[in-house]
């Protein structure tokens, strides 16, 4: 079989198929992750970030390449998660670049676009590591460059091309040793050859079946669809969405709102959850029941079906349109909000965290951290919604700064200052030091400065076996995390915790700050906080509530 261009609908294709394949490995692919954490988020982040622009793909009937690139580099760009997932969308923006004034593609342009691919994305990182996606997708790139003179046919170059790759990743762990310590390759270069390998397999006339939808009876409600058909309908169209409380949904609110959606239709399920509420109801009119839902907050994951069969546009368009000005009505209230000189977005993962980021002037938070890493939608959408000249972002996280820093640059009209904070000791800190009347470079650098004094540490257990560092790691584990590894590993979590205290602290060391998570009782820290005194009578200890999900401690030396 010989192919030796390829067109848009094609390329549609094999865009999409890349995409399922990846989300059908994403599991495997978190599985590589070097820290036997529970919250391993490679494949999570390149699979939202890749389904994100598969949905503006998927939506296009019959693109040009220039549309199709258009929506890939957007689609991808504003969905990016995570190191990898902005790594990911850096290559797709660089590949679109290169061919969307084509009508169709050959070797030579492939080639091409290979080789923008990979420029954009080194590019993008401050400080490219190799044994990386990077290196993998350079691979790839310098496999095709040799290829490019000895044939015309598409197929036989891209075998070749992911057999190279393959080969790359296969050498990642002599690159970096800790990921030969691990016995794991690349996580997120095994990520990039999944997505090729599905979009090679359309190359190869394979039929592929892509969907924004799990392949499940079972909708994301906990309705089974089965049953449903099964039932005399009586109300046509089943609507699902989300709400993002932007007000107070006390039990009578919610009962109120249940005792509306009850006269409007059947099938009713919503659930509440702190600041989302998850909604599924049949009626006859959507659009009532957005309506209702849009007084308490904005809507996303909106879906209509009509189960008749039927199609009745005016009440999706009517439904969108009130979700639209909805949208504007809350770009006005941000407006028309005093101008200040300067804002700031914090990403938070506790009501406890919340509740200090607050206390300390943050004006918006972002839900997230280790465990979902926010997109650069999420940031631009916090961005928004602060009326500022100034932004200061603080993502908290080393996997969250490529996403804020993409955001920076996708934001004309605000000044965006990313702080480089990895953990939220840092981001803490960092607001602090924070003073009103210097200039956004002059507290920039401050606060950059005083949050690399802060020894961050966390205290989570492992969800494999595993080596770092010469520590051997069993499942189930304590561990406790420092800034750059695993310094701390024991069964017990009072014990890990203060082993993990004793690596952080020396004879400069004034204060230790403890942030009890989500499973530790107030009583229980305020234990291991004595413990810690006695060891340390000259030091003060602090103790908080952080809330925080899966880390049992988030704790600073200062």
């Amino acid at each position: 079989m010989v192919v030796k261009t390829i067109d848009a609908k094609t390329l549609k294709k094999m865009f999409l198929a890349g995409a399922a394949s990846l989300e059908a490995k994403k599991e495997i692919i978190n599985e590589l992750n070097v820290f036997p954490v529970p919250d391993g988020d490679t494949g999570t982040n390149m699979t939202l970030t890749i389904m994100s622009a598969a949905k503006e793909v998927n939506a296009l009937s019959n693109p040009s390449l220039e549309e199709l690139a258009k929506a890939i580099s957007s689609g991808s760009l504003r969905g990016a998660r995570g190191n990898s997932g902005v790594i990911l969308s850096q290559l797709f923006r660089g590949f679109t670049k290169e061919i969307r004034n084509y009508k169709e593609i050959n070797v030579t342009i492939m080639t091409n676009a290979f080789q923008k691919a990979v420029e954009t994305a080194y590019r993008a990182v401050m400080k490219p590591k190799e044994g990386t996606i990077l290196t993998v997708a350079r691979g790839g790139a310098e496999k095709a460059a040799q290829l490019v003179s000895e044939t015309d046919d598409l197929v036989y170059f891209c075998k070749e091309v992911i057999a190279h790759m393959e080969i790359v990743l296969e050498q990642t762990p002599d690159l970096l040793p800790v990921l030969k310590e691990a016995g794991v390759v690349d996580s997120g270069g095994q990520g990039l050859i999944e997505i090729v390998k599905g979009a090679y397999d359309v190359l190869l006339g394979k039929e592929i079946t892509f969907s924004t939808e799990k392949d499940s009876k079972i909708t994301s409600s906990g309705i089974n669809v089965e049953r449903i058909a099964a039932e005399d309908i009586k109300f046509g169209y089943c609507t699902e969405f989300i709400i993002l409380l932007e007000k107070e949904f006390s039990k009578d609110t919610e009962l109120s709102f249940k005792d509306y959606l009850s006269s409007i239709g059947d099938s009713l399920v919503v659930v509440s959850d702190d600041d989302i509420v998850k909604v599924h109801v049949h009626t006859n009119d959507p659009g009532l029941a957005i309506q209702r839902a849009l007084t308490y907050g904005s809507l996303t994951n909106m879906k209509i079906d009509n189960m008749r069969e039927e199609h009745n546009e005016k009440v999706i368009k009517d439904a969108m349109k009130a979700a639209k000005q909805q949208e504007e009505d809350a770009k006005q209230q941000v407006a028309s909000k005093p101008r200040k000189k300067a804002g700031f977005i914090a990403v938070s993962m506790g009501d406890g965290l919340d509740e200090i980021f607050t206390g300390l002037g943050v004006d918006y938070l972002i839900k997230g951290g280790q465990t979902m890493n926010p997109s650069t939608e999420d940031m631009l959408n916090a961005i928004s919604e602060v009326n500022a000249d100034t932004i200061f972002i603080l993502p908290n996280n080393s996997n969250i700064i490529l996403a804020a820093e993409q955001a920076k640059h996708l934001t004309e009209d605000k000044d965006i200052v990313v702080i480089p904070s990895k953990t939220i000791p840092q981001g803490i800190t960092a607001i602090i030091n924070f003073i009103y009347d210097r200039s956004a470079e002059e507290n920039a650098a401050r606060m950059t400065e005083e949050m690399q004094k802060v020894k961050s540490g966390q205290v989570t257990y492992a969800v494999r076996d595993t080596s770092i560092d010469g520590k051997e790691i069993k499942q189930g584990n304590i561990m406790g995390i420092g800034d750059k590894t695993i310094m701390a590993v024991g069964s017990d979590i009072k014990e890990t915790t203060i082993e993990l205290i004793k690596s952080l602290a020396d004879d400069e060391s004034e204060l230790i700050s403890l942030y009890y998570g989500e499973e530790v009782e107030e009583e229980t820290a305020e234990e291991l906080a004595e413990e810690v005194m006695a060891i340390y009578p000259d030091m003060d200890v602090e103790v908080h509530y952080g809330g925080q999900p899966i880390y049992y401690y988030i704790l600073s030396v200062e």
